[in-house]
């Protein structure tokens, strides 16, 4: 893993993969994973729910450079053209921040936190979306979607279009409790750097 310098501090990250262990396609155990990235030569990793939701240290500072790092590894150690998204801890901890102004708990609604791969993080991602306000709403912050839409109403949505052309391959879907669980343990990282870290688990893509 190529580093910025040799004597800047390490940064807390989470890599999340997409299409990973879902409906029997490109199954991967959480522990191979985790032996990958730590060969990668990532420092303190460990895993969380079998999602594909990978916390590591690293010292290069720039997370595209972490993502192209992670997405060769994939590539090498599997066969497998997963695309992986990076997220900082501080990153997360502002995104976490919108999530609680921006959504209000509400069991007639799904909330889901859509991250978006840096070539197509952009506020026009939305362009050609014809959104319907009384079905779904849309909030865009850097690097993410926050989509919410009724329960009863899942299938009528203009987001769900989204799902059949190719910019969705550079999304990944995490739930509201699992962004926050994730951010959560990335501050623990972050509190008591050097210790082990387990939070491996079962668990389905959120």
């Amino acid at each position: 893993m190529r580093r910025s310098t040799a004597d800047s501090p390490s940064i807390v990250y989470v890599a999340l993969l997409r299409g990973i262990n879902v409906g029997g396609k490109n199954m991967l155990s959480m522990k191979s994973l985790k032996a990958s990235f730590e060969r990668a030569g990532f420092q303190e990793v460990s895993t969380y729910i079998n999602s594909g939701n990978v916390l590591f240290r690293a010292r290069e500072r720039d997370p595209r450079r972490v993502e192209r790092e992670v997405d060769r590894m994939l590539l090498a150690d599997y066969g497998l053209p997963i695309k992986t998204i990076v997220r900082s801890d501080v990153e997360m901890a502002r995104l976490v921040k919108t999530i609680s102004r921006t959504w209000k708990p509400d069991r007639r609604w799904r909330c889901n936190v859509i991250f978006l791969r840096h070539p197509i993080d952009s506020k026009r991602i939305l362009d050609g979306v014809d959104l319907k306000p009384d079905l779904e709403r849309v909030v865009y912050c850097p690097g993410t979607l926050l989509w919410s839409a009724r329960v009863n109403a899942l299938t009528r949505t203009a987001m769900l279009k989204l799902s059949s052309k190719p910019v969705y391959q550079d999304m990944s879907v995490r739930g509201v409790n699992t962004t926050a669980k994730i951010l959560a343990l990335m501050q623990r990282m972050r509190e008591q750097p050097g210790e082990t870290h387990a939070h491996e688990g079962r668990g389905r893509r959120a």
